[in-house]
This record gives C-alpha cells, structure tokens and sequence, in this order.
C-alpha cells in the first residue's frame, strides 16, 4: 500500500514569518533561563527536564496574545531557540563541574571562562551540525514510524495558539511561586532547607526538602518514576545504611578514616550515606546506563545503518521550502573547523586522538540520540550511558598514550563533556525539527535557530557554571552534581585505580537484581545514589500527579499541555532562576544581611506549610487546566 503523502499545517508554497527579530530575541531570553534553570536543577539532583513545552507556551503568549500576530512559524522559532539553551545545559552540567572539583583538591587550576565556553560551543555545534544530514532519514522518511513524543506534542501546543495566554499563566504563576518560596527557604533562611527526622531504632533517619523544583520533576515525571527513585532512596537510606552500622560497628571501613560508629555518631546518617552509600549508587548508576546502551544496540546499529544509507538517499523536492537544510558544504566545514579547534586550541586539553575520538563517537551517538528520542522520548534517552561509555574508552585510550596525569585526565573529561553535550544536542535538535516538520517550518531557518540557541547558551553556560561553584561550590548539600561526581570517580578509578571498588560492585550487582526483576535500573539507581531527600518530595510530586489523573480520569502520560504539567514547569524555572539570583548575592556577600534564620526559624512547621501551599496550588492549576481537552481538538493532518 502506497504511503500517503503528509501535508504540514502550513503548506509549502506558503511563505510566514519564521526566523525574525522577535523570535530571535525572545528565543535567546528562553535559551538563557531555561538553560539556566535546567543547569541549576541538574546539579543540584541529577535530572534534567524539557524545555520545549513551556518555552513554546510563553512564545504563544507573548507573540500572538500580547503582540496579536498570526504566526506560529515564529513561535516554533522561539522555542526552537529556547530549548537549546536547556539542552546544552543538559549535556555540560553532568560533566564540566569535575574541573572544579579537581581544582579544589589542587590536582588542577580552575577551569577558565575561555575553556568551559570553548567546550560548551563545540559540542553544541557539533550536536545540530551531525543532525542536520539525518533530518532526511529520521524526520522523514520515517514519519509516522518514530513518534518524537515531544516534539509531536510542542506542534499540538503551537497549534493550539487560541489558548497561549491562558497556559502561559500557568507557567508564569508556578515561576512566581517557586521563586518566593526559594527566596524564603534559600535567601531569608527562616525555614529549613531539609526537613530531618532521626529514626533512632534503624540508626537513620527519614527526610523532605520543601522546594518547588523537587515538586515539579514529580509531577512531570509522574508517580511511576518518582516511586522507583524513592524505592531507591529507600533501599539506601532504611536498608544499607542500618545495616552497615549494625554490622560496622567500631570497623574502619576504607574510604572512612574512623570507625563506622564514630562516624555515625559525629555526622548521622549522611555521613554513612557520603562515605559508602554513594559509592554503591555510583556503581548502580553506571551499570544501569551500560545495560540501558547494551539493551539497545541492536537498535543503535539498525538506526546506524538506516541513517548513513538515507543521508545518500531520495532528498525529496529540495526546491521546496519545507525541504531545504542548511548546505552540506558547510556543515563538513564547520565539523572540521571545530575538531581542529577542539584539537590545537591550548585552552582544550584534547589531543589529535581524542579529536577523532569526538568526532567517531560524536557522530555515531548523534544518530543514536536522535533515533531514541524519536522512539521513547528525550525522558528515556541513554545520555548517561553514552556519556558514560565514551569516558571509560577516552580514558583507557589516553592513559594507554599519555600516562596518569592531570592533562589525561583532563582530557578525558574535555571529550565526555563534548560527546555528551553533542548527544543532548541532537536529540533536542531531532525533536524541534519535528515539531517544525508537522507544522510546515523551514529545516534551515530552524538548524539557523539551533545554532543561534547552542552559541548564547555556550557563550552564558560557562559564567553560570563559575558563578554556581564560587557560590555553592560542587560536590556540597546545596549542589551536590551527583553526575559529575560520578564521571570523577570513573576517570580516577581507571586512571588510579583508587576507587573502592567493593561498595561500587555492590551497586552494580543490585542494578542487575533490580533488571532482572523487570523494574527500570536507573531511576532506582539515582533515587540510590541522591540523599533521601530529594526522591522524599518528588514523590510528593508523583503522587500529586496521579491523584490529578485520577480524578480526570486521564491516562494519556503525553498530556503535556495540561495545566498541572506547565505550572510544574515553571515551578523548575523559578527556581532555578532565584537559585541563580541567590547565588549573586552571595558572591556580592549580601546574604548575610538578608539571614533571618537568628530572629526567626519556623523550622518543620514551617517547612510542611509551604509544601502544603505548593500541593494545594499544584492541584488547583491541573485540575483547571484546559491544555488536554483543547489539545485533543488539534489533530496532525495528513494528507
């Protein structure tokens, strides 16, 4: 049977406002912020979420309700640009921050603004340039076989352009919230930013924070996820640590410098779940992405093969608007230009192997990434595993060349942060051009918009990292960069071998009882390797989320138009913004004045009384948000 030809909302021979000043400059607003917030949310638990959504929630809302233009090319510009930021922050968060942490055990000096820039732009311009090629094979030749979850579901947004003002309050009320409630947890200090209560009979403890954020993943990730991060949390904190203190005792236990019981006694149940538990989550975590890649490579060499075969393949009309990418010319000349910055710029510790290493494996991720997403949506993507893959080859390649020294290391970072960065790239890239290919964009307008995006978000990305780490510092309470400390232990343990690798093997045999089981690895392996309290108030999310859907009785996990799912969203971007204020205060050394903690601590009480506000808001926003049964009314229209 003869596939039916697909028609875009907007036909071909239609010519709209696409890339202007306006989408310009409101993507890059977006780009910033977002990537900004995302930065900030990633380190401090982990994850990462979308940006696509609520970035093309507020283009709606600015450019056709508060400026009154029909187009929703330029709104698809604006997010296009926009979620560039949050994906490159994505793919540098997990990795760039082990420079800073190895600066302050002196094995390096402090990663400069020129090399975290440098680094940052190259793999987000490799990340659109290796996509461009694929767009044909992957968006469409494959249309209607790949449902892009997301990227569907950003066009059925910008689709439903009537409704942008309402949703964009949404998201605006959430920012606005979790910014107060940040101010007052994180700026004034008259509540606690952990909520502990010790459990005397277990030797721990149970524990909540009460930020917005935490709330948001939740609700977005929804109580499935949320309860296997908190069955993680759960096996760490009320199973492994009891029992090593049970069984401890007055045992020195490497890498602890004092007996476990001392150690109890002095620092609580943080400090077993610092000294031990984090090492077997460590391990949990990179077994779980390793069999999470092992698990698709069948898949990744199909999708490998498909890819390279349809890049030489029917290009379809090129005369067309809807079928013009950038030239390919140019594309092979910025992917050389950039490896040979990547190689002969001193500020980037790479050799002239580990620039073939990224451009190997930085290509053959693109296409892995960009089919992934394509398939069970960016939530799901392997970037971890990729990224963990390329450290162990990088590292094995380079201490077998250049010998265990701070430059190799160094290097082996350079290349996991670039190959990360290109995977979260591509498969944000992968999505919009999908959402533009439902909605009649212009390929190359958008791969214009990418660019656009991955070079601010470069260009800021650095200065965000520097401002966080002289404010907070990594590897601390406040931002623990559980990713990157992660990738640190990888690079030392191959290169020093220092790592202790009992605990980390224990958590690599309880992820393989955890997927023989048939439950996903690593939500259970992060909600292992983070302190309890982040998995205890994203589950209050989850749960959240399903007395939601419960009581609309809604099913549909992709409802992202909802308005529960946007205020979440601007829940996470709130504050992540006010964490980025608060940090700028602390580094002008105003924090101090603003300190209420001495004349007034509301402590539990007040920290249950804003999550009892975030829950009560939460639910009132989704259960009078319009998003879904609207979004039902737009269907994608073939032909």
């Amino acid at each position: 049977m003869e596939k039916k030809e697909f028609k875009p909302y907007v036909p071909a021979d239609k010519i709209t406002p696409e890339l202007t000043v306006t989408s310009v400059i409101l993507g890059l607003l977006l780009a910033v912020v977002f990537g900004a917030a995302n930065a900030y949310l990633g380190l401090k638990m982990g994850m990462t979420v979308s940006a696509s959504i609520p970035a093309a929630v507020i283009s709606m809302g600015v450019i056709r309700v508060l400026m009154r233009k029909d187009s929703v090319l330029e709104s698809n510009i604006v997010q296009t640009i926009g979620s560039a930021g949050e994906s490159l922050a994505a793919g540098a968060i997990f990795t760039l921050p082990v420079l800073f942490l190895w600066a302050d055990e002196g094995i390096i000096e402090k990663p400069s603004l020129i090399t975290l820039t440098i680094i940052s732009l190259c793999g987000g311009l490799l990340g659109v340039f290796f996509m461009v090629p694929l767009r044909n094979a992957l968006i469409v030749q494959e249309h209607g076989v790949l449902p892009y979850p997301e990227g569907t579901a950003c066009a059925e947004v910008l689709l439903a352009g009537e409704n942008g003002g309402t949703s964009a309050k949404s998201v605006f009320a959430g920012m606005g919230l979790a910014a107060l409630i940040k101010f007052i947890v994180s700026g004034l200090k008259v509540i606690p930013e952990t909520l502990a209560m010790p459990i005397k009979a277990l030797k721990t403890e149970f524990s909540l924070q009460p930020f917005p954020a935490l709330v948001g993943v939740g609700y977005i990730c929804g109580p499935k996820i949320a309860s296997y991060m908190l069955a993680g949390g759960v096996l760490g904190f009320f199973v492994l640590i009891p029992a090593i203190i049970i069984f401890g005792g007055e045992t020195i236990l490497y890498p602890g410098t004092v007996s476990i019981s001392e150690l109890y006694a002095n620092g609580g149940a943080g400090a077993i779940w610092s000294n031990y538990i984090r090492y077997i989550g460590a391990g949990a975590v990179a077994a779980g992405g390793i069999m999470s890649l092992i698990k698709s490579m069948p898949l990744i060499v199909k999708t490998f093969a498909q890819a390279v075969k349809g890049m030489g393949g029917k290009k379809g009309n090129a005369s067309l608007r809807t079928e013009k990418d950038l030239n390919m010319k140019a594309i092979i000349i910025g992917v050389v230009a950039l490896t040979l910055i990547i190689w002969l710029v001193p500020q980037v510790p790479v050799t002239l192997v580990g620039a073939a290493i990224i451009v190997v494996f930085g290509f053959f991720f693109a296409t892995v990434s960009s089919r992934m997403v394509g398939l069970v949506g960016s939530s799901n993507n392997p970037v971890s595993g990729m990224a963990i893959a390329t450290l162990l080859v990088a590292t094995l390649v380079l201490k077998a060349t250049g010998g265990k020294n701070a430059e190799s290391m160094m290097g082996a970072i350079a290349i996991g942060s670039i190959i990360c960065i290109v995977a979260a790239m591509a498969g944000d890239t992968s999505q919009d051009l999908k959402t533009g290919y439902i909605l009649g964009a212009t390929p190359k307008k958008q791969q214009i918009g990418e660019i656009i995006g991955a070079v601010i978000a470069a260009l800021t990305m650095g200065g965000i990292l520097i401002l966080f780490n002289n404010s907070y510092g990594y590897g601390t309470e406040a931002l623990s960069a559980p990713q990157a400390t992660l990738m640190k232990m990888i690079v030392e343990g191959v290169m020093d071998g220092n790592l202790p690798w009992g605990l980390v093997f224990i958590g690599v045999f309880i992820a393989i009882v955890i997927e023989v089981l048939g439950i996903p690895v690593l939500p259970v392996a992060i909600g292992l390797y983070l302190p309890l309290e982040l998995s205890t108030t994203i589950m209050v999310g989850g749960i959240l989320r399903w007395f939601v859907d419960k009581k609309k009785k809604n099913k549909d996990a992709n409802a992202d138009a909802s308005g529960g799912v946007l205020f979440c969203s601007g829940l996470i971007a709130g504050e992540g913004l006010m964490g980025i204020i608060i940090a700028v205060l602390i580094l002008c050394k105003v924090d101090t004045a603003i300190d209420l903690s001495s004349k007034l601590d509301t402590g539990i009480v007040g920290g249950l009384v804003a999550l009892i506000v975030m829950v009560l808001l939460v639910v009132k926003f989704a259960m009078s948000g319009k998003g879904n049964k609207d979004n039902k009314e737009k269907k994608e229209v073939e032909g």
